[in-house]
């Protein structure tokens, strides 16, 4: 009797074993969308800039553009620069206007602020048309018109003498406000923002030099 049941049992251990779920547990296994790596691939060269959770932040909305290109990620990150200097001019050209409101004479008098806020204005003009000269060079590598090896690192090198000169320029309009008081509320607002736009300047800095070790 019990040989008759063997090929029964042997032919019922057969069909459990093939009807067990072999399909793997959610993320163990499972294969990670292009969207994934290029997210990851901005934390990591994110972790080598002085502000690390402020460059992740500014530009993992652009993973699918990134797409895991090192040039391509610092010139986005010089884009992002653009728009915050762009954003400081637009205040200090407001607080320009405000000290020479119309009908009425302006002196320094009135307005000790305005010196430092006009050549904060031209510095930081010179800043935004360094920041795109730097944008124009890494496009060239990501585009793919750099000729060489040589080509290629002589654009990273204008990148980072540009990158660097705009960093030079911030700090020269800050400079500009440090005999003006403390209580002026243009200063206050200038600096403060200033100081912010600084950061994303120096990790687009880092993103640029970090392209040296990519060539």
């Amino acid at each position: 009797m019990a040989q008759r049941f063997r090929p029964f049992i042997l032919f019922l251990a057969v069909s459990l074993a093939l009807a067990v779920d072999t399909t793997p547990a959610p993320g163990l296994g499972q294969p990670v969308s292009p969207r994934e790596n290029a997210t990851e691939f901005i934390r990591c060269r994110c972790g080598a800039t002085r502000y690390p959770g402020l460059c992740y932040t500014s530009l993992a909305g652009y993973s699918g553009a990134v797409q895991q290109n090192p040039a391509q990620l610092a010139r986005l990150s010089a884009n992002v620069t653009l728009s915050r200097l762009a954003s400081l001019m637009a205040r200090v050209a407001g607080h320009r206007r405000a000290c020479y409101p119309r009908n009425a004479s302006a002196t320094t008098a009135a307005c000790p602020e305005a010196a430092a806020l006009g050549d904060c204005a031209e510095t930081l003009g010179d800043a935004s048309d360094l920041t795109r000269k730097t944008e124009g060079e890494l496009r060239g590598l990501v585009e793919g018109r750099a000729a060489g090896s040589a080509d290629a690192a002589w654009r990273v090198s204008n990148a980072q003498t540009w990158m660097s000169a705009v960093l030079s320029d911030e700090e020269t309009c800050a400079d500009g406000f440090e005999e003006v008081a403390t209580g002026s509320r243009a200063k206050t607002d200038v600096t403060r923002r200033l100081w912010h736009v600084k950061k994303y300047t120096s990790n687009a800095l880092g993103l640029v030099n970090s392209l040296a070790g990519t060539l």
